[in-house]
C-alpha cells in the first residue's frame, strides 16, 4: 500500500473527512447487517436494482430535460463512459507479488506451529484456537465483521481522546501478562524464555 492510500485510510478511521467516512462506514454496515439478514444473491440483486433505478431515472430525467430545453447536453453519463476502468497488468502484478508474499509466510509460520518449532509458541497458538471456539460458538463470522467494522471506526477515534488513561491500563495488564508467562515457561520443561 503506497503512502498516499495509507493516509487515506487513516483519514477514514479517525473521522477526518467526516463526509466520505460516513459513507464508507455506512455503506459497509448496511452491507453487512444486510447479508446477516438476506443471501448474498438476494443482497447484490437488491443493490443493483436500486444503483440501476437511480441511473435510469436520472438518465430518462436528463433524456426529458434536453427534450424540453432543445439542448444537445449528450448523455449524462459520457464522462464515466469514457473512463478506462480497466486494471492494469502492472498493478495486478504488484498486488498479486504482495499477496504471495504474504500468503508464503502464512504457510511458513503455520508450518512452524503446527509442527512445534517452538513449544510455547504452539501452546500459545493451542489456547487462542481454543478460546476461538467458544467465539465461535457465541458468533457467527458475519457478526465478528460487523462488530470489526464497528470496533475499526470507533476506537482510533476513542484511543485518540483518552490516550493516556489507555496507555497507562494496557501498559498494567500487558506486565501481568508477561509476568504469567514467564511463570508458565518457567514451569514448561523444554520451554526456553524468549530474548527480546
Amino acid at each position: 500500500m503506497s503512502e498516499m492510500d495509507s493516509k487515506q485510510v487513516v483519514d477514514l478511521l479517525y473521522w477526518r473527512d467526516l463526509p466520505r467516512t460516513g459513507v464508507v462506514f455506512g455503506a459497509s454496515l448496511l452491507l453487512l447487517l444486510s447479508l446477516s439478514a438476506c443471501s448474498i444473491i438476494s443482497v447484490i440483486s437488491y443493490m443493483t436494482l436500486a444503483l440501476l433505478s437511480v441511473t435510469i431515472s436520472f438518465r430518462i430525467y436528463k433524456g426529458i430535460l434536453q427534450a424540453v430545453q432543445k439542448s444537445e447536453d449528450g448523455h449524462p453519463f459520457k464522462m464515466y463512459l469514457d473512463k478506462d476502468v480497466g486494471i492494469s497488468s502492472e498493478l495486478a502484478h504488484k498486488y498479486g507479488d504482495t499477496a504471495l508474499v504474504h500468503f508464503n509466510s502464512l504457510i511458513k509460520e503455520l508450518r512452524r506451529l503446527f509442527l512445534v518449532e517452538d513449544l510455547v509458541d504452539s501452546l500459545k497458538f493451542a489456547v487462542l484456537m481454543w478460546i476461538l471456539t467458544y467465539v465461535g460458538a457465541l458468533f457467527n463470522g458475519l457478526t465478528i465483521l460487523i462488530l470489526g467494522l464497528i470496533g475499526a471506526f470507533s476506537w482510533p477515534v476513542i484511543y485518540e481522546k483518552h490516550q493516556a488513561q489507555i496507555d497507562h491500563y494496557y501498559g498494567l495488564v500487558n506486565k501481568q501478562v508477561k509476568d504469567v508467562l514467564a511463570k508458565i515457561q518457567a514451569k514448561i520443561p523444554g520451554a526456553k524464555p524468549k530474548t527480546e
